[in-house]
């Protein structure tokens, strides 16, 4: 993977050093910078995470749906809670770590991670 130096320079142009020496990648709009509000970051930032909450539990419910299991009989079968995989798809809660992986392999082959987990 290539590296890039950038220096954001005072005008709020950011110039990359060495073999793109001199190219401007871009520039940064000082005032809307200055006009955002702590208020605004705080809004955009609980949508961002009211989509990633969407999508995970998006995820968890089309998973849960491709092994053919009701809620409980994927909750008994993965050896977790009945309410812990009601928030996942509620989007109450985001599956993590090892929850996170096992989800993958079972959206990858559901049928060999049923019969394993059996």
């Amino acid at each position: 993977m290539k590296q890039v130096r950038a220096t954001l320079k005072p005008d709020g142009s950011l110039a990359v050093r060495g073999k793109g020496r001199g190219r401007m990648l871009g520039r940064i709009d000082s005032r809307k910078v200055d006009t955002t509000t702590e208020a605004a970051l705080a809004r955009q930032a609980a949508a961002d995470d009211a989509q990633a909450r969407g999508d995970a539990a998006a995820y968890a419910r089309r998973v849960r749906m491709r092994t053919g299991l009701t809620q409980a009989g994927f909750a008994g079968r993965i050896g977790v809670p009945l309410d812990t995989v009601r928030n996942w798809e509620q989007g109450k809660r985001s599956p993590a770590g090892p929850a996170r992986a096992l989800l993958k392999v079972l959206d990858h082959s559901p049928e060999a991670v049923l019969a394993a987990l059996e």
